[in-house]
């Protein structure tokens, strides 16, 4: 029991001093440039996913052969540089007008991480894992 004690003892020792040392933090500062990049990447992911919801996009996808809850997934699931290209692809759209370059661009986006394997929402795509 004494062995005990003193092995107790002496890991105390050893967690207490441990605890007693000085920890490290990193700090940087941050651009405005970064912090707005950061938040209009959020802004834009929205804007992406407002526009998928849209009765009329909805329809045209379903239409397709795709739920839009998964291609919403998909879209949450984007880089930011991908949900910024195909927001702009939206912006280029005309008012009122032609979505079918939108919704090619998501088809095809689909069908690539079909391809992939890291999704699996058309029946007629193999992964190549």
């Amino acid at each position: 029991m004494n062995a005990f004690k003193r092995l107790t003892a002496s890991l105390l020792v050893v967690c207490v001093t441990g605890l007693s040392l000085p920890l490290q933090a990193g700090a940087a500062i941050v651009s405005t440039q970064d912090a707005a990049a950061a938040s209009a990447a959020t802004e834009e992911r929205e804007r992406v996913i407002g526009f998928l919801s849209r009765d009329e996009v909805r329809k045209s996808i379903e239409a397709q052969g795709v739920d839009p809850q998964d291609a919403i997934k998909r879209v949450q699931a984007m880089s930011d540089e991908e949900v910024q290209q195909l927001a702009g692809r939206i912006d280029q759209l005309p008012a009122g007008g032609d979505i079918i370059g939108v919704l090619f661009t998501v088809f095809i986006v689909l069908l690539v991480t079909d391809i992939l394997g890291l999704t699996k929402v058309f029946p007629f795509t193999r992964s190549v894992r």
